[in-house]
């Protein structure tokens, strides 16, 4: 993947018959993936061209200008869908992307090394950083809370994390 792309979007399916598509939005505002119009694939090619949308519980239904039939928009299942990291807004101070994130060391107020973070995911109940931890072994979550992540230093290329009792 290029760095200069952002998962914005997965197709999740068809919708109704008439080739309508169901995006799962990884968007603030779902309604945003029809703003950008155009998305691309993994790889930078063109994905989708988003003509008309809705926004319903946990994304959006969409019509693409490539998309006729249901069978197509069924085709497409499980397609992720990205932009051009310049096509986003600048963050406002103390905000970011959570794609920043993925890379950076992982480290006590005191410095010590817990690793990096690896990915975030969300399992339902909120954000959850999933760390490489620094002496190797099997990765670990740290949710992705004040009280947990008091601080996010980009510019540093750091997380300051409160340790959990679970990692030696």
């Amino acid at each position: 993947m290029s760095v200069d792309l952002i998962q914005v979007g997965r197709v999740a399916g068809a919708f109704g018959v008439r080739g309508e598509v169901r995006i799962t939005s990884f968007t603030g505002d779902p309604l945003a993936l029809v703003d950008y119009k155009t998305l691309q694939r993994e790889d930078g090619s063109p994905a989708l061209t988003l003509t008309a949308g809705r926004a319903v519980k946990g994304g959006v239904i969409v019509r693409a200008a490539e998309i006729e039939t249901r069978e197509q928009a069924e085709a497409l299942r499980g397609l992720k869908l990205f932009i051009s990291r310049d096509r986003l807004p600048e963050p406002e101070e103390d905000e970011f992307y959570v794609t920043d994130l993925i890379g950076l060391a992982v480290e006590t107020a005191d410095g010590e090394a817990l690793g990096r973070v690896k990915a975030v995911q969300d399992f339902g109940a909120g954000d959850l950083l999933e760390i490489i931890p620094a002496e190797g072994g099997a990765t670990w979550y740290l949710p992705f809370t004040r009280e947990a992540v008091p601080d996010v230093r980009l510019a540093d290329g750091v997380v300051v994390a409160v340790k959990p009792d679970e990692v030696e």
